[in-house]
């Protein structure tokens, strides 16, 4: 069988370009073998937002992430980041963040940051101060030349943020990064990526299955339904920015989660 010419099927889509997506997924599917996981989900994010997908476990935001990373083909529908159609990572485009940091043991945090740089032969003056501008980002200048077993959890998961960070990427991807921390720490880790945000104007979809962690933290969130995973709905997050603790004590912060958790338990009732 003649393999195609992925040269040619990577066409550029004008549309969603001149529409300031800077991703859109069209009609994605994945099924496996006679289980279909994913089916038709379709939807954009644009430059500079930041958006969530929150559902069940086992609805499958992991695996939609592996999709729009390029980490796992699509059975049915297109990635598009940046105009262009995805046809496997685009490390240059697309960086991925983790439930479990992943960092290399025997490298520091400084040289774990710098790592992904170096694989693209970024000149090494540019890549020590790109990592250390971004380990200082992220609070941990002090902790450039620990090794990873030399920090705690939180810690750990911010040198994989600021490895991200430093790639300099259209879009930011994260799987549940604080899902092992406390929640004090998991607060303030999202104190800081709001600040992070705001600072890089970054776009970050954020995939959780905390409702407040999700209003408190995006301006649109995607609320999935399982068997097979799908969008059940777009909600509008219109609360003010900057936005602090104390917004989750707000009138309207209550009646968005109250709506984001009948949604979700209507329909697991349903199925």
């Amino acid at each position: 069988m003649t393999k195609p010419n992925l040269a040619l099927l990577s066409t550029h889509d004008h549309a969603a370009e001149k529409l300031g997506y800077v991703m859109e997924a069209k009609g994605l599917g994945k099924t496996y073998k006679t289980f279909e996981a994913l089916k038709d989900i379709s939807f954009q994010i644009r430059k500079g937002e930041f958006v969530c997908l929150v559902g069940p476990s086992g609805c499958g935001k992991s695996t939609l992430l592996q999709l729009l990373s390029g980490l796992s083909e699509t059975t049915t529908g297109d990635v598009i980041v940046g105009g262009e159609r995805m046809f496997g990572p685009r490390p240059d485009s697309v960086s991925v963040i983790f439930q479990d940091a992943t960092l290399l043991p025997w490298k520091t945090a400084l040289q774990n940051v710098e790592f992904p740089l170096e694989v693209k032969a970024v000149p090494k003056a540019e890549r020590r101060a790109r990592a250390e501008h971004y380990l200082k980002m992220v609070g941990l200048a002090d902790f450039r030349d620990r090794l990873p077993h030399e920090l705690s959890g939180g810690m750990r998961q911010r040198v994989s943020i600021a490895r991200g960070l430093a790639q300099e990427p259209k879009l930011l991807l994260m799987d549940e990064p604080y899902g092992a921390l406390d929640e004090q720490t998991r607060t303030k880790m999202g104190d800081d990526l709001l600040r992070i945000w705001e600072e890089t104007k970054l776009t970050i979809l954020l995939i959780t299955h905390s409702l407040s962690e999700a209003l408190y933290l995006s301006d649109i969130i995607y609320a999935m339904a399982a068997r097979p995973g799908r969008i059940l709905e777009r909600v509008d997050v219109d609360l003010p920015r900057p936005r602090n603790i104390d917004v989750m004590g707000s009138p309207e912060f209550g009646a968005l989660r109250n709506r984001l958790w009948h949604l979700l338990t209507d329909q697991r009732q349903a199925s």
